[in-house]
Formats: structure tokens, sequence, C-alpha cells
């Protein structure tokens, strides 16, 4: 009798066992990724949902193969030729039923989606494609063509050093082109944003806003099924309830945890701390489209107001870098030579009475409402920002908006200044200036100073062209300089990417991106 209980008692701990349950800061804006640019929602679409034609892995450096098996490159630089892995299956759900496995017409749907005006999926983004618009895709890519089902060749029209890389970024998933034919069949284009298909490890089950995204293993992923049969996204922005119910064993995984939580962790025998150096830069984007910081002066000015050294302190707890500029000092490229902007609140005075600002003038702060890796304290920054800038004669307002919310509006220009954080998705240096400081991204939305400079835009387009990294290094640093010169952020941090984790969890990677793979995620009782 005592022994045949112990089923019913085991029971509650393998059903545990099979569900791995991650705290994450906010809600993803939807789950049609090539929609918008924030790293929440490519982590809960594009990480765990989709493939791309290639991935970068971050260990070597390399780009390695994904749902392509090979590629070629020819000798111009403007035809590149993949061939497509056979056999990969699109999720089957309660909503789709898959007739047939992934082929090029998929590649062809997913890309002339975002290029092609005439295309009928083109109007159906209400913010537009971001990122294919910020990293110049409709006048990059010439032709894209398909020979047969398993081959698809893209043809460029000028060469382009960062093009492999740009494939392995979320945005550049591939998507089934039978369910968006049956979407707009049905005249329900909308539900590939809120019923999302993919051919990723794991498959959409549930989404429930500001409480819990739930996805189940996909069995048929042609990288072999996940080692988790449940993942759940318990949205909690308030990093303190993530820690709690990581102790609590409500989370096996914690992600974007303070500072201080990360030292109380390392002490902690059923925890253990997971991080490596993070491709990310926190940073204020200061508007150069609102006067008065369309004035260089003023943007300079607010820059040596600040006391990043006490910021860095009281936000960060000293578990971040100063920054100086775009780069993390972890990128080929990296000009650590520049001087950058010291507190120098009496400069900063001086350059505002230059501009005719003696009086000072009135502007606003925006912010989040819920830390995450590159804002671990986003109302405690924006408090420190507010007093520095008073110090100098600025009145500022701050203004907590919603994540989705900021995003939105911040892609719209109606910010003054905006705390906003940016990851790179791969290794390549202009992951960080064409999306940030092209004139493309101006109208893509994601070029948050809102500057368009046909100098630096020369600079940038002409390190993209070149193949050889020395003359890349050398326009990079000239459009550093430049970036520095006009003030256009307000530098912050360089985090270490970290996580937290239950001692159970093995297989778990942090990436210096941001970028989520739990597909090699296990957990041993």
């Amino acid at each position: 009798m005592r022994f045949a209980a112990l089923p019913l008692l085991f029971a509650p701990l393998l059903a545990q066992a099979a569900t791995l349950s991650v705290c994450t800061e906010s809600s993803p804006e939807g789950f049609d990724v090539v929609q918008y640019n924030s790293l929440t929602t490519t982590n809960a679409s594009a990480d765990v949902l989709m493939n791309r034609l290639v991935d970068f892995d971050a260990a070597s450096g390399e780009l390695r193969p994904s749902l392509a098996e090979r590629w070629e490159v020819s000798a111009d630089g403007l035809s590149y030729s993949f061939t497509l892995r056979p056999g990969v299956k699109f999720h089957h759900t309660d909503w789709f039923s898959p007739s047939r496995e992934l082929n090029a017409a998929d590649v062809l749907f997913s890309f002339q989606r975002m290029l092609d005006p005439a295309n009928p999926w083109h109007r159906v983004a209400q913010s537009g494609y971001p990122h294919a618009q910020s990293m110049q895709l409709p006048s990059l890519i010439k032709s894209i063509e398909a020979p047969d089902p398993l081959h698809v060749r893209f043809t460029l029209a000028h060469p382009d050093a960062t093009f492999l890389a740009t494939l392995s970024m979320g945005f550049a998933s591939i998507y089934s082109a039978e369910y968006a034919e049956q979407l707009l069949k049905a005249g329900t284009p909308e539900q590939l944003n809120s019923q999302p298909i993919g051919s990723g490890p794991f498959v959409f089950k549930r989404f429930q806003k500001d409480a819990l995204v739930r996805y189940g293993a996909n069995p048929e992923y042609f990288a072999g099924k996940p080692a988790v049969d449940q993942l759940v996204f318990a949205i909690t922005p308030d990093a303190n309830v993530r820690l709690q119910k990581l102790r609590r064993g409500e989370c096996q995984i914690a992600l974007s945890p303070k500072p201080l939580d990360l030292r109380a962790a390392a002490g902690e025998p059923s925890l253990q701390v997971l991080d490596t150096p993070a491709f990310m830069t926190a940073f204020v984007a200061l508007n150069s489209q609102h006067a008065p910081l369309d004035k260089a002066e003023v943007r300079q000015a607010i820059n040596l107001a600040f006391d990043k050294t006490s910021y860095l302190k009281a936000v960060f707890e000293d578990g971040a870098r100063a920054a100086n500029g775009p780069y993390p000092p972890n990128t080929w490229s990296y000009a650590g030579e520049l001087p950058g902007y010291a507190h120098d609140p009496a400069q900063a005075r001086a350059l505002l009475a230059k501009a005719g600002l003696a009086e000072g003038f009135k502007t606003t702060i925006w912010t989040r409402p819920s830390s995450s890796l590159l804002n671990p304290n986003p109302s405690l920054g924006a408090q420190l920002l507010q007093a520095d800038l008073a110090e100098v004669g600025i009145q500022a307002e701050i203004r907590v908006v919603e994540w989705g919310e900021l995003i939105r509006r911040a892609k719209a220009g109606e910010h003054d200044l905006l705390f906003m954080g940016w990851a790179g998705d791969n290794g390549d240096p202009d992951n960080f200036l064409t999306p940030q400081f092209s004139c493309a991204a101006v109208q893509a939305g994601t070029n948050f100073a809102r500057y368009c400079d046909p100098e630096l835009d020369r600079l940038i387009d002409a390190g993209k062209r070149s193949s050889a990294q020395a003359e890349r290094s050398r326009l990079y640093k000239a459009a550093q300089q430049l970036i520095q010169q006009q003030a256009l952020w307000l530098p912050l941090a360089h985090p270490r990417a970290a996580v937290l984790a239950r001692k159970e969890v093995t297989g778990y990677q942090v990436s210096p991106f941001g970028r989520q793979d739990f597909a090699r995620v296990s957990l041993q009782r």
C-alpha cells in the first residue's frame, strides 16, 4: 500500500521536470518579428519559433548553417547562392497544418513581403519593416530567384560585406508562404502576428499579455526535439520578483537580473550566475529633430552635465563599464582613443549660453517602468539625469511609458531624451551604425537620435561596400568620431550579459547579443 503511492508522489516532479519556466521582464510587442526591433520581441518569436538561412555562432565568431546547408558567394560579391536543408517541417497547430516541407518559395515570400511594395503582404505591417528598411535591403537586394525548390539566389545591387551577417538577424526569419496564403484567403492576415507559425524548436501555444507566453516542444525540429516538453515565459516586470520566483522554483531561469541580485545569487547553493561580456550599449538618445536639441552645443552640454560615474555606481552598482560611444569595447574598429565628455557642469553652462540658452530650457526624459539588462533601475537613472540637468538650468520632466508603447512612440520620434539600449545581433560593427545612425534608419524609426547627415551616411555606406577589414575600421572610426562630436547619444554603459538560473539547469549559454536559445536546455532532478 505504501509503495503503491510512490508514482503519485513523483508524478508532479516528472511533470515539472518537463517544463522550463523563464522569468522575463516584459511582454513582446507581437510575434511577427519583422515588424519590430525590440530584443524582447525577438526573444519571444525569432529565437524560439523561427529559423534563418544562417546563424551567427558567438563562440567562434563565425556564421554557420541553419536552414541553408551551404552557400556560395560570387567573386564580385554580388551573388549569394544558398542550398536549403531538405526535410524541414513547419509547425502543426490547431490553426494550421502544412501540406509540404519548407522550400525556396518560403524564402522568397519572407523577403519579398518586406522588399516589394506591390506584394499584398507589404501593407500588412502597420509600422512597416524597421530592420529591412534601416538596413536598406530594398535598394541593396536587386533580385531573389529560386532555380528549384532547394536553391535560392540573391543578387545585390552592389557588394555589401555585412549581407551574410544580416541574414542571421531575427527579422530575416523564414515564414511559411502556405500559411500566409491561407490567412490572406481568409481575410485574417493579422493572425500572423498573433498565431505565428515557424520551423523552430518550439511551437506557439498561447499568449496572455503581461502574464505569460506558452510554447510546446517541436517533435519534428530538424536539429532534434528540445530536451524540455514545455517552455513558459513568465512575464515579471519587477527584477526583485523575478529573483524571488527563481528562489521558490517557480522559474528555472530569470533574465535581466539587477547587479545586486547577481552578487546575492552567487552565494546561494541552489542558484547559479551565468554571464559573458555583452555586445550591447546602454544610452540616452537625444532627438536632434526637436529644438533646442537640434543644436550640437546643446547636445554636448547635456553630455557634459551628466555625472556618469555616479550613475554607473548607483544604477549598475559598478557592474558595467562606462560607455564612450556606440560600440562596446569588444568590437573590432572600436575607437577607444576618442576623448568623450567628462563631467563638467561649468562647460555645459557655457555651451548653453553659446547656443543662446543661458537661462536653460524645458525638455522631457522618457524611460520604461520595468528594469532590463541595459536599464537595471529606470526610475533612479531618470532621476539622476534630471537632477544633473537641473544643475545647468535644464528643467526635464520624467515620462514613464510602458515598454511596447515606448518603442512605438520613440520610433515615431515623439521623445526628447530617451533611455534606450542597443544589442548587436552579430559581431559586425555595422550592426550598430546602420540601424542607429543612417538616414534610412530615421525613416524606419530605429534611429532614435533622428539624425540624418550625408557625411555620416557616406562613411557607413563605404564601410559596408569594402571587403577589407582595415579599411572598414578606418571608416568606422571616422564615423564614431563624427557621432561623438555631434553628441547624438549620451552613452551610458556596457554591461555584462547575465542571467540567473537554478542549479538544475544545464545546457544554457548566455549570448553576448541577448538572444535566447532554449533548445538545448535540460533540467536535472
